[in-house]
């Protein structure tokens, strides 16, 4: 009993600090946009379209992998590879830092070689936190993990707040405010020291190898769920169509963002479970994802088909429509988008990383073939285009899923680690 109440708790805070800090980050956004105008915002946009490409290939593989490290081994595996780690997120970001100064008057079209230091802090940035949230969710600390999420977006937004207060109108203060946003990990200095632990490091597989895979993985499937409108714009969609779609992606997309907060809990359960050889119980689980997604992807067709169109025009304006059959469309495959999040975390769970990226090349490789042999409009062929890339990848999942689970050996009493508390 006091374990669902420990869950329960958990979850509710985890979704809690999912939303606020989603709602945070648009805030924090929108006042940006306000004070500097849509010109001179342009470079914070795109370093903020940045930061989410870069919490997708640093922030949630890192902290992913150390949870499940540390669950499956124990916190000092995870402190001899973070050395490793570290030089790939500095090499990185000063790879990315480079390419953003030579690119700097594309991308930037002003204070170039200011803009390509903020990258630099971004890419780094994201790799903290990548540590910071790991650490805590690995030690079942849900509540600080949600705090945290919170406090990075709420630093963003007040110091632009503060910016706007003082009439400051440099693009640049405020990208240094989406850069700041990182340093609330310092505010959790426990996050960030770990124990020095006794298993050797040769009973865990290459730290690097499980990121490679979950970070090309993870960064393709963000390219593929948020990347519609510009595929849509290359095909030579209308300005109307282009927000239409951003904007129903954006809305259906709501689910998956708040289930990228919650699944924190999942990575240390379903280690514990694989690490036991618990193959009934991660059967069990695939059944409930899948049966979940099938009744989610009904759910969100009947919701598309009817009042879709409208909860569109509702949020973000009179002027912003969608037909019924492409709102279908975009509303089941975030449907399955979040059905892949979840399946995503089982199949790391069971150190099957590679599968992931796998997964999201089928994906990728699949709508490749519906945007060049299909024979429809831009629109309809970019939705179809966009489910085919989330089902395919699903399909890929599951049966890496299974190849995994199958593969399961027996774990001696010595070797698996008991069941954290409450799991």
């Amino acid at each position: 009993m006091l374990a669902m109440r420990l869950r329960t708790r958990d979850t509710t805070a985890l979704a809690a600090g999912s939303v606020v800090t989603g709602l945070l980050a648009y805030v924090f956004f929108a006042t940006s946009t306000r004070a500097l105008g849509p010109v001179a915002a342009s470079p914070v946009t795109v370093l903020w379209t940045y930061w989410s490409l870069a919490a997708a290939a640093f922030t949630f593989p890192v902290q992913h992998w150390i949870a499940r490290t540390a669950t499956a081994y124990d916190e000092g595996v995870v402190r001899r590879a973070l050395p490793r780690i570290g030089a790939v997120v500095a090499g990185t970001s000063a790879l990315v830092g480079l390419l953003s100064w030579f690119a700097g008057d594309v991308l930037f079209r002003q204070d170039q070689a200011v803009f390509a230091l903020l990258m630099v802090g971004v890419t780094a940035g994201s790799g903290l936190m990548g540590v910071a949230r790991g650490t805590l969710t690995a030690r079942r600390q849900f509540t600080s993990v949600a705090a945290m999420l919170v406090a990075e977006n709420a630093v963003r937004w007040l110091a632009a707040l503060v910016l706007v207060v003082a009439d400051v109108e440099q693009p640049v203060a405020f990208g240094l405010c989406l850069v700041a946003g990182h340093l609330v990990a310092f505010g959790w200095p426990s996050s960030l020291r770990l124990a020095p632990g006794e298993r050797s490091e040769t009973t865990s597989s290459s730290p690097l190898g499980f990121l490679s895979g979950a970070a090309s993985g993870q960064l393709l499937g963000q390219v593929i769920l948020t990347g519609g409108p510009v595929v849509l714009a290359l095909r030579g969609g209308s300005a109307a169509q282009v927000t239409a779609l951003f904007a129903a992606l954006a809305l259906f997309r709501a689910p998956y963002m708040l289930a990228l907060g919650v699944v924190a809990q999942l990575t240390g359960r379903l280690t514990a479970m694989v690490v036991n050889g618990q193959r009934a119980e991660l059967r069990r689980v695939q059944m409930v994802v899948v049966t979940s997604a099938v009744a989610a992807a009904a759910l969100a067709a009947l919701v598309g088909a009817t009042i879709g169109p409208a909860l569109v025009r509702l949020v973000f304006g009179d002027d912003v429509t969608l037909g019924t059959g492409t709102t279908v469309l975009v509303a089941v495959g975030s449907a399955v988008a979040l059905a892949n999040l979840v399946t995503t975390i089982l199949v790391l769970a069971l150190n099957r990383a590679g599968a992931v990226a796998a997964a999201w090349v089928v994906g990728a490789v699949s709508a490749a073939f519906v945007l060049t042999v299909t024979d429809l409009a831009a629109l309809e062929q970019t939705c179809w285009a966009f489910l085919t890339a989330q089902l395919m990848a699903f399909l890929v999942l599951l049966a890496e899923e299974y190849r995994g689970r199958a593969g399961l050996g027996a774990v001696s009493a010595d070797d698996a680690p008991p069941l954290p508390p409450g799991l």
